[in-house]
């Protein structure tokens, strides 16, 4: 009988620890797409031992659902830390982005539909009551098969508490070694950030006290551009690594000596250099946000404060030239309320739009709509005869990369989109491309093709020597398209007809050209509104922070 209770305790500890073990791994595996390093969450060896020790038969069934439920709000933390390393580039933190969940929830309508989106919701809910019910009566089986032998179970336990402890000697701990503390790590990184943004407020606060003002230069600031349409086009998910990539250089690259051509041909002059990202992957405000204002915004706890204190930005700078501010936002489905306070005199979301064209997955409307509705509809609006300074926020390039148009010759035609419905059920479903990581990464480097082709063929037909057009990636793409880059550099090409226009960026390093030099240094977004000011302005020179990195 004791030989049973031993037998049986082995087998329902080892299935217990095998289930928690693939609860903190599992979401390691699946978004990585393959079962490998690590193997083992030393958790579960030390949470099977701590229910052997506390629970007994019978009177174990409150414990084992408080356990369980832990278990498992950790497991889909760990989940959740995952998936931001893999699109955002950095750990999860619970202290700002548990206001992404709509964000989240609306790329997946924009990909899967309302339909399949509710339906997968509604099962994860539905799934974790059985779930819990499940693990919690797995949590107490070691226990029950012990029946009165308590001096055996807590030496067993004890067994298992010293066991992973002796292994550590033989396979370190890492996020991709043999063996792993997932959970362990999850909890001290969500305790570290908590920790980081409450300094980070304080800290913060006294950059913006210290950011520069330029209102006691209204005459002179950006004054070399007050007949000029200026435009700040946000290419998405455009980094360096499409062009020092092997996977995408091969097709961005022949794309780039094209632009090249087509620009000389149009009588366009071109310099490119290159910027650092804030962010990796997705909330391309932050690039935006740090273009605008001249300092560094990498989280939301910044970009909320900077909001909240009636932020001093390219916006006001241009206004204060005269001209109209403008924001094109394609993708803002919704109010956005955070473009009421950053000042613009005009914002233009979807549905201010009239676009009768189809949606494209994510996609609202493809890139060479956007173009057309600026050209036609904002640059010669007669409401408004003032120059144009605008934002504008393409999102061809966004995932999920599909279906991938092609770029019409005849823009006349574009009209109000209606163009495009031959492409509305195009290309794979997202959620047949997103099976295969490797096909996934060749349509990200066709969707950054297709985006240069457009936004080239705009240029050579519509740029002048009255428009300075300045047109960057807002940030490289997931790491699971980058790999295990580093690097946040997006390229930044300017354009315009009159060389004028283009020389104060050569002076500060850009490169003649439509490709920059990848060997130097790419400083940071938040250096630029200082760097542009300088450039664009006469008479004494604009106030300067201290804070700011030439």
């Amino acid at each position: 009988m004791h030989r049973n209770n031993i037998l049986r305790t082995c087998v329902t500890s080892a299935v217990g620890i095998i289930a928690i073990n693939l609860l903190f791994l599992a979401p390691h595996w699946l978004l990585n797409q393959q079962i490998g390093a690590p193997w083992l969450a030393l958790e579960s060896v030390w949470v099977s031992a701590l229910m052997i020790i506390l629970t007994k038969a019978r009177k174990n069934s409150a414990l084992t659902t408080i356990g369980a439920s832990i278990i498992l709000t950790l497991s889909f933390l760990i989940f959740f830390d995952e998936m931001a390393r893999q699109s955002l580039g950095r750990p999860l933190n619970l202290y700002l982005d548990l206001q992404l969940g709509n964000a989240v929830y609306n790329l997946m309508t924009g990909s899967l539909g309302v339909s399949v989106t509710v339906m997968v919701l509604g099962g994860c809910v539905l799934m974790i009551p059985l779930i819990v019910w499940s693990l919690g009566n797995l949590l107490a089986l070691p226990s029950q098969s012990f029946g009165r032998t308590r001096r055996f179970q807590i030496l067993s336990a004890i067994i298992l508490l010293l066991l992973p402890i002796a292994a550590v000697q033989y396979a370190p701990l890492s996020r991709h070694t043999v063996l792993s503390l997932p959970a362990f790590y999850l909890v001290r990184d969500q305790y570290q950030h908590f920790v980081r943004m409450m300094a980070e407020q304080n800290t913060f606060i006294e950059e913006i006290k210290a950011n520069p003002t330029y209102v006691a230069y209204p005459t002179t600031v950006l004054n070399q551009l007050k007949q000029s349409d200026v435009l700040f086009a946000f290419l998405e998910s455009y980094g360096m690594s499409t062009l020092t990539d092997p996977r995408y250089s091969q097709i961005i690259k022949p794309r780039l000596k094209d632009f090249a051509k087509r620009a000389k041909n149009a009588g366009l002059h071109v310099a490119t250099g290159m910027l650092e990202a804030p962010t990796q992957g997705g909330q391309s405000w932050f690039s935006h946000l740090s273009i605008l204002s001249g300092l560094w915004i990498d989280n939301q706890l910044r970009y909320d404060l900077l909001l909240a204190n009636g932020p001093d930005t390219l916006i006001n700078d241009f206004r204060r030239t005269g001209h109209r501010t403008v924001a094109l936002m394609p993708a803002n489905t919704m109010p956005w309320p955070e473009g009421q306070l950053l000042g613009y005199d005009y914002i233009i979301g979807r549905n201010e739009i009239d676009y009768a064209g189809p949606p494209l997955n994510w996609v609202t409307m493809p890139d060479q709509f956007i173009w057309s509705f600026l050209e036609n509809s904002i640059r010669h609006s007669t409401d408004d005869p003032r120059p144009l300074f605008a934002e504008i926020s393409l999102i061809s390039s966004h995932a999920p990369w599909t279906p991938i148009l092609p770029v019409l010759d005849d823009w006349e035609i574009i009209g109000n989109g209606e163009i495009f419905e031959p492409w509305r059920n195009a290309g794979e479903k997202p959620e047949q491309l997103w099976l295969d990581y490797e096909r996934v990464r060749e349509h990200f480097s066709l969707a950054i093709d297709y985006a240069l082709n457009v936004m080239t063929s705009y240029a050579e037909r519509f740029v002048d020597k009255d428009t300075l057009l300045v047109v960057l990636g807002d940030h490289e793409p997931a790491p699971l398209i980058t790999g295990d880059s580093n690097s946040r550099a997006v390229p930044v090409h300017v354009i315009s007809e009159d060389p004028a226009l283009i020389q104060p960026f050569l002076d500060l390093g850009y490169i003649s050209g439509t490709f920059p030099n990848a060997q130097q240094s790419a400083p940071t977004m938040d250096v630029f509104r200082n760097q542009f000011i300088r450039a664009f302005s006469e008479g004494p020179s604009p106030k300067v922070s201290l804070l700011t990195k030439d």
